[in-house]
């Protein structure tokens, strides 16, 4: 069970950025700092496609609106991907099944993508647009420094990811009614465009 709060860590963290969690584990066992990284997430090819699409995240992730049609996509692709980190080092480890450490690292992940992507359609609802990049580099700051922090203490970076994540599902939970009404009137703008389409009239 050595492995387990390194799969948790890493599961919360995939929900959040997938992309810089592979980058990170991958240069971490590339130089040798951690020995419980599969070869897999060390190649060359695997570090620059992560590498490509972190960038590309990181810029998406700042901008309003753009930050939640990204967060949309990444849907199954977060869990998935923590889902299959999970396993890796599960495989490299010995210790726990790929199944179970598969669906820990997947769970996680889903959890934590639908704390992020709720959390941001309530910062959307705010008119400007530094929030969205407070946010954002919060969030990438969290997970590089949890996950570097798991390569040294594993137990207490998975207490610590817990915990962010348990307090996370509550702030969501008190968002709900926030998001709610920023759906609405999203769909209210949509329904003013198509009559003024239809008719060139805009209502008052």
């Amino acid at each position: 069970m050595s492995v387990l709060p390194l799969v948790f860590t890493s599961g919360w963290a995939s929900g959040i950025n997938a992309y810089a969690v592979v980058l990170l584990l991958g240069i971490f066992g590339a130089t040798g700092l951690s020995d419980d990284i599969p070869e897999s997430l060390q190649r060359p090819e695997v570090l620059i496609a992560a590498g490509a699409l972190f960038l590309c995240e990181a810029v998406a992730d700042k901008i309003p609106y753009v930050d939640s049609v990204w967060d949309a996509v990444h849907t199954v692709i977060r869990p998935v991907s923590g889902a299959v980190v999970g396993a890796l080092l599960a495989g490299q480890s010995g210790s726990l099944s790929d199944l179970a450490a598969g669906a820990i690292g997947g769970s996680t992940a889903l959890a934590s993508h639908a704390v992020k992507a709720g959390t941001r359609m309530a910062v959307n609802t705010s008119p400007e647009p530094f929030s969205n990049v407070v946010v954002s580099l919060a969030e990438d700051l969290g997970v590089a420094g949890i996950v570097t922090f798991a390569m040294f203490h594993p137990q207490a970076a998975a207490i610590v990811a817990g915990a962010l994540l348990l307090t996370g599902l509550v702030v969501l939970y008190f968002l709900v009614s926030r998001i709610r009404r920023f759906l609405r009137r999203r769909a209210d703008r949509r329904e003013e465009k198509r009559l003024v389409a239809r008719t060139g009239w805009a209502p008052d």
